[in-house]
């Protein structure tokens, strides 16, 4: 006798009840969590509805306060149409990070494999290289760029500079000669991604090391087939944080442009107006994250994509067997139903 699949109990959907001590786990985990949740509410969300708020209208300050024009879209336009400063200052920004992100992290990295090496002071070099991040400030590093500190006197920068215009178009030679004229400041940008790649190289299982040099491979080949797939997630994660840590910089003009608008008398100008530039430098910086994510994005293993296939390919002969049952199930309950005298 059939049984209809309509009363089979269901396979693979066992609830299990969580207990006492999971459930104050979770409640720990909320009350954790939760003061962040009100400061990002606080500090964060509405300070963003506001901003786009502000953006939408045209921002006037008077002396019974802020008054509001509606503008929709209208600040939006004339930053993309009319003003003559930012567009160019997008590109130029654009251009010089894309050029000077990849330089910094290979950079970070390049540093981190020689202070993960057992080297006598290695606790005093990893100093050096973070102190810019605690002692160079935004003054500091005005102050240092005013009196050309932030360039390598031993390269002729201009030498290079004319050597790269020479066979590169204009706006791809103006990024990579700024990036040789500015090294020593982009090179600072990288104290945190060194802490970084080091403790990710630190987790790495030294046997692995081990065995490779057993079967022979070179110092290369361990840095290809080892080191480098165990620490690409930390190179997407250093690529998010030099992008927005260089685009929030102080020497970033776009950052000068917004305030000089923000604080402009004219009036065309003013908060909304800096609060339109904002939202789309924002939405460039996003979407300059993604790009890089899109790039370093950790793909699945091919072992990995072949299980899912075949898991796939199982749960659709389980799919065919069940509607194959209960087909058979109403066939049966159709034919063999009494007959009524």
């Amino acid at each position: 006798m059939t049984v209809s699949a309509k009363h089979r109990k269901p396979e693979n959907r066992i609830r299990v009840k969580r207990g006492p001590l999971e459930k104050k786990d979770a409640r720990a985990g909320v009350l954790f969590v939760l003061p962040w949740l009100i400061g990002a509410a606080v500090f964060l969300a509405y300070p963003l509805i506001m901003s786009l708020w502000y953006s939408l209208n045209n921002i006037r300050l008077t002396s019974e306060g802020m008054k509001f024009t509606f503008l929709a879209q209208g600040n939006f336009t004339q930053i993309l149409l009319s003003d003559p400063d930012f567009l160019p200052n997008l590109v130029d920004y654009l251009l010089s990070t894309v050029v000077s992100v990849p330089v910094i992290v290979v950079f970070a990295l390049m540093i981190a494999l020689m202070l993960n090496e057992k080297i006598r002071g290695k606790s005093f070099f990893r100093l050096i290289f973070f102190l810019p991040v605690i002692i160079v400030s935004g003054p500091i590093l005005n102050s240092l760029t005013e009196q050309n500190a932030s360039t390598i006197s031993v390269v002729d920068t201009q030498a290079v500079t004319a050597a790269i215009a020479s066979f590169l178009p204009p706006m791809i030679a103006q990024p990579i000669s700024g990036l040789f004229s500015n090294m020593v400041t982009i090179l600072w940008y990288s104290g945190v991604p060194i802490l970084i790649f080091l403790s990710a190289l630190q987790k790495i299982d030294r046997s692995q090391y081990e065995a490779a040099y057993v079967d022979g491979a070179s110092g290369w080949e361990r840095f290809w087939k080892i080191t480098l797939p165990s620490v690409k997630p930390m190179i997407l994660l250093n690529c998010v944080y030099t992008i927005v840590f260089v685009s929030s910089n102080d020497q970033n003009q776009l950052i000068t442009l917004i305030k000089s608008a923000m604080f402009s008398g004219t009036s065309e100008k003013g908060y909304g107006y800096a609060s339109a530039m904002a939202w789309i430098y924002s939405l460039v910086v996003l979407l300059l994250v993604g790009l890089f994510a899109l790039i370093f994005m950790a793909r699945k293993d091919k072992y990995e994509r072949e299980a899912k296939k075949l898991d796939r390919k199982a749960k659709q002969e389980r799919r065919k067997v069940l509607h194959i049952q209960r087909r058979q199930a109403r066939h049966a309950k159709k034919y063999h139903r009494p007959t009524v005298r």
